[in-house]
């Protein structure tokens, strides 16, 4: 994707192919930074502090960590050591542990000479395969978009939650891959976009790249979803997710579940995109068995923003000695979910029809 009319993804190798770069996402959409991370303790960083987010970019980011681990010591120690601090940094979105097993199974079996060339390629190759991946998931949610549009024959108002953008992949994004596939072919689209609290990804990440695409869009408050959808006003609605059981449970940021519940009673159409390896084969019931990760109170006492002279600041907006709880994800039940957009085609949410893609 672009910005400011210059092409980038979310994370990339440096020229001299020693480390990586990326976007630092806690900075935006007020400051464009990229940082350079050296070291496997670096990636673990980024993934932990959330300077990069969303489920597929986080599995990249880990395989590199992988690969600047074997650069300085690829032993089987070290091999262990790796994937056992970065499968830590985050305990919710599958992609993470997907990405640190697939090294891992590639590594394990090499001699210690052969391991930090061969994690480096491997990280690169998981890279690319992502934004295929994504591409597809584009061209498949893409036609779903384009039926209503037939259909409608007006601008098709899509509700979409957190960041599930080209921002939390390495390119195109999942939620937001079928947008940009349909706009860029000319379908006329308006994107509702939920602030997401506590974190505002919604607000500070989805409204920026949607208008570094030029997308039309409309920033909204997390409950003004179901208003929408009672007075028509919601076509369809779109998200990413975490993780995803055998039988179509979602996990996705906190909220996405009243989303879904609000869009079920109003009988607008609620589809999930993901890529395959966001599937836990291994869980069945996603309320029962998926963790839900509990981040630090402050993001939900504290806020930053851009104030008037120009500096970005950070402000209490709780009293003194208020507790605050901070549950990352919900999980959505997969009857309240119209369809998964995969980069294989679209599935129901159920186990049986899910068999396809595994």
């Amino acid at each position: 994707m672009k910005i400011n009319n210059t092409p980038f993804r979310t994370i990339w190798p440096t020229a001299d192919n020693t480390a990586v770069e990326i976007i630092d996402q806690t900075r935006l959409p007020h400051e464009f930074v990229t940082l350079r991370l050296n070291t496997m303790r670096d990636a673990e960083r980024a993934i932990r502090d959330m300077l990069v987010r969303g489920a597929p970019l986080i599995g990249v980011t880990a395989a590199y960590g992988v690969a600047l681990a074997m650069r300085d010591h690829a032993s089987d120690a070290a091999l262990a050591d790796a994937c056992s601090v970065l499968l830590a940094a985050r305990p919710t979105a599958v992609n993470l542990r997907w990405g640190v097993e697939k090294m891992r199974a590639l590594l394990a079996p090499l001699p210690e000479s052969e391991r930090a060339a061969a994690a480096w390629k491997e990280a690169a190759r998981i890279a690319d395969e992502d934004v295929a991946i994504n591409a597809a998931i584009g061209k498949h949610g893409s036609e779903i978009i384009r039926a209503i549009h037939h259909r409608k024959n007006d601008t098709v108002n899509i509700l979409t939650h957190c960041n599930a953008g080209w921002l939390a992949t390495v390119d195109w994004g999942t939620a937001l891959a079928p947008i940009y596939t349909a706009f860029d072919a000319g379908i006329p689209l308006h994107v509702w976009v939920d602030e997401t609290r506590p974190r505002n990804q919604g607000a500070s990440l989805t409204a920026w790249e949607l208008g570094q695409h030029g997308v039309p869009h409309t920033v909204i408050v997390d409950n003004a979803g179901g208003h929408l959808m009672q007075h028509g006003m919601v076509d369809m609605a779109i998200v990413g997710c975490d993780r995803v059981t055998a039988c179509g449970d979602v996990c996705n940021k906190i909220g996405t579940y009243l989303k879904a519940l609000a869009a079920h009673d109003n009988g607008v159409p609620f589809y999930v995109a993901l890529p395959t390896p966001t599937i836990d084969w291994t869980l069945q019931d996603g309320v029962k068995e998926i963790p839900i990760e509990e981040r630090a109170a402050e993001e939900v006492t504290h806020i930053a923003g851009l104030c008037s002279d120009g500096q970005v600041r950070t402000v209490q907006v709780t009293p003194q000695g208020s507790r605050a709880a901070n549950y990352g994800f919900d999980v959505t039940p997969a009857r309240l979910v119209t369809g998964l957009i995969t980069e294989r085609g679209v599935v129901k949410a159920d186990a049986k029809a899910m068999l396809v893609l595994r």
